[in-house]
C-alpha cells in the first residue's frame, strides 16, 4: 500500500533529521526479518540509535535533497548502497556496543521451500517421534533410519542442507516434522559509516588492545633489525643504550682505579660478595649483584643478542636501565 502525502513528508523530515543529527550509520539488511523482531529491537537501541526502513527510492529522493542542500556530503557514500531490502542505523554511540544490539536480536525460523541457506543443516541422530507408516518419507531423502518401539530412528547423523544452497520442499517438510528450527534471522551488517568512512563491519573487531599488540611487534621488528645494521633508530635507542651501559660496566669491573655512580654497586659486588648476602626477603639489592655477574662474563656480542631476545619495550626487560 503506497504512503499517503502526510506520511510521506514525515518521513522525509525524520530522515532529513537523521542525516543532519547522527554521523555514524549502519547499512543493514532485513530480509526475513519481521515486523515484531524490528520493534524489539528499535525499543533496545532506544536513546542509543535509531532504525530507518523504507522504500529505497523514497530513501534515495531524501538522499538526493540532503545532497542538494550539502554538496560534497560524505553521506553520498552511503547511496550506492540503498538497493534490496536495506535500512539504515543511526547513532552517534559507539559502533561497537550498537553493532553488538544489532546482531544480538535473532530469532529462529523454519526452513522455508525455495530460501537460502544462511548455515549447513545437520539432523541429528535419535528417535522421531514418527510412526512406521512414514519410512518411506525418510526414504526418499536417503535418511538411515530403523523401527524401534513402534517409531522411525535415526540410526546416524545427517548433513541434509548445505549452506549457500536452496531449500527444497522436501527438506523443509522433514525439518518441520522433527520440529527443527535450524536458521536464526537478524538484521544483516552490510557496511559501516562514520564521519565520512567506509568500512567492513570486521574492522569494529580491532580493539585498542590489538592495535597496540601489532605496534610493539612492529617496534620490536624494526629495532631488531636497526640493532643488526648497527643503523640507531628511535626504536632500537634504549636497546642500544643498554648495551652500552653494559659494556661500560664490563669494563669499570676490570679497572681498579676507575668507577663511575651507576657502576659501583657491580664492582662492590665483585669485590665483597658477602656483603650484599643478608637475610632479607628476596628484595631488589639481588638484582645487581646478577646483573654484575652477567655483565663481567658475557661477551659483548652475546649481550647483544640477549637484548635481542628481549625485544620488549613496554614492560618488559631493560626497565633497570
Amino acid at each position: 500500500m503506497p504512503l499517503s502525502k502526510a506520511k510521506k513528508i514525515d518521513y522525509f523530515e525524520k530522515m532529513q533529521r537523521c542525516l543532519n543529527t547522527y554521523n555514524k550509520v549502519f547499512v543493514v539488511q532485513v530480509d526475513n526479518v519481521g515486523s515484531q523482531q524490528l520493534q524489539v529491537t528499535r525499543k533496545q537501541m532506544r536513546g542509543c540509535a535509531e532504525i530507518l526502513m523504507g522504500k529505497n527510492t523514497l530513501m534515495r529522493k531524501v538522499f538526493d535533497q540532503f545532497l542538494t542542500d550539502n554538496p560534497n556530503h560524505p553521506y553520498q557514500a552511503l547511496v550506492p548502497l540503498i538497493k534490496g531490502n536495506v535500512g539504515f542505523v543511526f547513532t552517534n554511540d559507539a559502533l561497537p556496543k550498537i553493532r553488538d544490539m544489532i546482531l544480538a536480536n535473532k530469532v529462529p525460523a523454519p526452513a522455508r521451500p525455495g530460501s537460502i541457506a544462511p548455515t549447513s543443516v545437520v539432523i541429528p541422530a535419535g528417535p522421531t517421534g514418527c510412526d512406521p507408516g512414514q519410512t518411506n518419507f525418510f526414504q526418499v531423502l536417503q535418511v538411515p533410519t530403523k523401527i524401534v518401539k513402534g517409531q522411525i530412528e535415526i540410526t546416524t547423523p545427517m548433513n541434509l542442507i548445505k549452506e549457500g544452497t536452496k531449500v527444497g520442499a522436501s527438506e523443509a517438510t522433514l525439518l518441520t516434522k522433527l520440529n527443527i528450527k535450524p536458521f536464526s534471522y537478524g538484521l544483516i551488517i552490510d557496511m559501516v559509516y562514520d564521519s565520512g568512512a567506509t568500512f567492513g563491519v570486521d574492522i569494529l573487531d580491532i580493539d585498542d588492545n590489538a592495535l597496540t599488540a601489532r605496534f610493539t611487534d612492529a617496534l620490536n621488528i624494526l629495532s631488531s633489525i636497526s640493532l643488526a645494521t648497527g643503523y640507531v633508530t628511535q626504536a632500537s635507542m634504549a636497546h642500544s643504550m643498554a648495551a652500552a651501559f653494559q659494556t661500560l660496566v664490563a669494563v669499570v669491573i676490570g679497572v681498579e682505579n676507575y668507577s663511575f655512580d651507576k657502576a659501583q654497586p657491580y664492582k662492590d659486588y665483585i669485590a665483597n660478595p658477602g656483603a650484599f648476602s643478608g637475610g632479607g626477603g628476596g628484595g631488589g639489592g639481588d638484582a645487581a649483584p646478577a646483573a654484575a655477574a652477567a655483565a663481567a662474563a658475557a661477551p659483548a656480542e652475546e649481550e647483544v643478542d640477549a637484548l635481542d631476545g628481549g625485544m620488549d619495550m613496554f614492560g618488559g626487560g631493560g626497565g633497570d636501565y
